[in-house]
């Protein structure tokens, strides 16, 4: 090969290699920004010569499209969730309490029984119209008024000792203790205890601080509630008030039923306690109202048991014509000697009626029974309702009659075409 022909095949190899090697050094490189616009643009118009359709929706706005003030912020419909810095402190973890659907959902997993609420004993004191006082009506023993002494305008009430008591001091309280203790239900039967305090005292200090009485009606355990109106307050005086009128004790029940619907929180209740049988129990002065009740009350039918507690100080004519008309009720009189000579002749009485007497309270409390009960020495008259033949005789006698079905611890019925009037 000629030298002429030897330095053109080496131009000519030159010539070649040299872009390929270009080509191999932008390999490592990055790529251009220019040249990859200049290239985006030209395919563009490759494409859009091509191809008018697709480049017209292809663009990089197309594609990427730059953020709007919508995206980025609500429209005049919406709002935004406003949070201040307590939002993001860290909390602590509260239990959800599942939504209750306002649907019934069918399961095929036992069902709890319905559990009522918890709650504690309820003592209260409600005025009430139909409670003892105040009375400006007739004393049924002279048939004269009772407030029967003025001076001014102030009226007063001179009792069987002399003593003059002012209506504005002594009989003008129509407050009532109620008692419901925590596991009393309405639904089930139950029992309402009327109990009216002796001489010299009042609601607070008495009835319930000094003779427990709301304690030993919750500490029985039966099925029961507590009234105790004011009678004279802190007098030594028994007088009964308006349980002294025809129908008293009636209406007396009737608005004490919707004041407990109303204190247990069950306004439906209200029925129930209507019609839901009647201890009676008086202490001492509180035989006068307990004999008015049961002759003139007008609810004598729902009265399933009498309680006299040291006091049959008279009216016998009246516990003797309620025990024999009413022998599926049950009658209690337990005395020390203040009474004794009174209980005796009671007794009597009744025994010339054919009616059967115990003289002790060992015994089971059955419809029907009549007990009276003797205590002795060391018992006194003002702790008479805490310790008499027992200590809290009151309980021993709701227990003895929670303990038998058969008495009155079951309701009685709404409507009673046969029941007494008197």
């Amino acid at each position: 090969m000629s030298g002429a022909c030897a330095r053109a095949l080496r131009i000519g190899l030159i010539s070649a290699l040299v872009p390929f090697s270009q080509t191999l050094v932008q390999c490592g490189r990055a790529p251009n920004p220019t040249a990859l616009a200049a290239n985006s643009q030209a395919n563009t118009q490759v494409v859009a010569k091509t191809n008018p359709q697709v480049a017209s929706g292809d663009t990089f706005e197309d594609r990427f499209p730059a953020p709007q003030f919508r995206d980025r912020f609500p429209s005049a419909s919406e709002s935004l969730l406003q949070r201040q810095v307590s939002d993001f402190s860290p909390k602590r973890a509260v239990q959800q309490q599942p939504e209750q659907a306002p649907y019934k959902v069918a399961s095929i997993e036992p069902q709890i029984p319905y559990q009522r609420p918890q709650r504690e004993d309820l003592t209260t004191l409600v005025s009430m119209k139909s409670s003892a006082f105040p009375y400006f009506g007739n004393n049924p023993a002279s048939d004269t008024p009772f407030l029967n002494i003025a001076k001014g305008d102030r009226r007063g009430h001179r009792s069987y000792s002399g003593r003059v008591y002012w209506q504005d001091e002594t009989y003008s309280d129509s407050r009532v203790l109620v008692h419901v203790p925590e596991h009393f239900d309405v639904h089930k039967p139950g029992v309402i205890v009327v109990f009216f305090h002796g001489n010299g005292a009042t609601l607070e200090r008495d009835v319930r601080d000094r003779q427990l009485v709301p304690q030993q009606v919750t500490d029985s355990g039966a099925n029961a509630v507590l009234l105790a109106p004011q009678m004279a307050v802190d007098a030594a005086d028994s007088s009964a008030g308006k349980f002294w009128q025809p129908g008293g004790l009636k209406r007396f029940m009737a608005e004490s039923a919707d004041h407990l619907a109303r204190l247990t929180g069950d306004p439906n209740s209200a029925r129930a306690f209507a019609n839901m049988p009647i201890v009676i129990v008086g202490y001492s002065g509180g035989f006068l109202p307990t004999a008015w009740g049961l002759e003139v009350g007008g609810i004598s039918d729902r009265v399933r048991g009498v309680v006299l507690l040291d006091a049959v100080y008279g009216e016998l004519d009246k516990f003797a014509s309620w025990i024999e008309s009413h022998r599926s009720g049950f009658f209690v009189s337990s005395y020390t000697h203040y009474t004794a000579r009174r209980n005796r002749e009671l007794m009597s009485m009744l025994r010339q009626k054919g009616i059967s007497v115990s003289e002790d309270m060992d015994g089971p409390l059955h419809p029907g029974s009549v007990m009276f009960v003797e205590t002795g020495d060391g018992i006194t008259h003002r702790d008479y309702v805490t310790r008499a033949w027992t200590r809290n005789p009151l309980k021993d006698v709701l227990v003895k009659m929670s303990a038998t079905p058969s008495l009155a611890l079951t309701r009685v019925a709404a409507t009673s075409s046969s029941a007494s009037s008197r």
